[in-house]
């Protein structure tokens, strides 16, 4: 089970990365000829102005892929370091840092990402902003409770007493050590953000009008549930795969770092 989840995980990559050369762009092209037409017309259905629901769920599926592993990359490098120093450091300043940390925490994260969205015109650059705003904030605390445990080992005391500086030690000794519970947060975020992203470009916040989305194809097919419900349940179904399959891939990295 968890060697399949690897490799669907792995084909949803590779299918976002290498299926938009495979399938050609045609597919996004208007003809309204096939508006709305359903399964029968041939592949999956075609959306308004007769767009190919299949070419616009794979182009869909590379930007929110890339948007979510992104947004992840971005908040883990920010929170590790963020969280490091902190804890490094300690004292007054670790106080200071995590209660800025408990501010932001005490937003909804989806609730924030989607005003900064509000405010900043609809873009994939400015929804990387939006949902890295509040991203790296998990990261942060976890990267601090795992420095605090190792920063106090003898591995450290070695290198500290050999004369390394504190940000050969921090870098180079301590974080290294701590990315195992990172990586785990990391596989789950990824699945959180994917579903952030489908939500605001439902809402008109996300990625442009006309960009190829999943969570835009959604908000199409709310216009036509009852005509063409193939918008609606093929994006959801898109949306609800990825997320499990990332949630399985944590759930495996988390067992096996802890098989207990």
């Amino acid at each position: 089970m968890n060697r399949l989840v690897v490799w669907l995980v792995a084909a949803l990559v590779v299918m976002a990365l290498v299926g938009p050369w495979l399938i050609g762009p045609e597919g996004l092209e208007i003809n309204l000829k096939l508006d709305l037409k359903g399964l029968e017309a041939g592949r999956l259905g075609y959306g308004e102005n007769g767009f190919d629901v299949l070419t616009w769920l794979i182009y869909g599926a590379r930007v929110s892929l890339f948007i979510a592993l992104t947004c992840t990359v971005i908040s883990l490098v920010i929170g590790i370091a963020y969280g490091s120093i902190s804890a490094y450091v300690g004292g007054i300043f670790d106080a200071f840092l995590m209660r800025c940390v408990d501010v932001l925490m005490a937003f909804p994260g989806i609730l924030l990402a989607l005003y900064i969205a509000a405010v900043l015109k609809p873009g994939v650059g400015n929804l990387i902003i939006a949902l890295c705003s509040t991203g790296w904030v998990g990261y942060a605390r976890v990267a601090r409770s795992q420095v605090l445990a190792v920063k106090e080992q003898d591995f450290v005391m070695a290198a500290i007493a050999l004369g390394a500086s504190p940000f050969r030690v921090l870098f180079r000794h301590i974080v290294p050590n701590i990315l195992g519970p990172l990586w785990v947060q990391a596989s789950f975020g990824i699945s959180a953000l994917i579903l952030a992203e489908a939500s605001l470009s439902f809402l008109g916040l996300g990625v442009p009008i006309g960009t190829p989305s999943w969570g835009s194809l959604l908000e199409q097919g709310v216009n036509y549930l009852f005509v063409a419900p193939h918008l609606v349940i093929l994006p959801g179904i898109c949306i609800a795969v990825s997320v499990l399959l990332f949630n399985f891939l944590g759930d495996w990295l988390r067992d096996a770092r802890d098989p207990q």
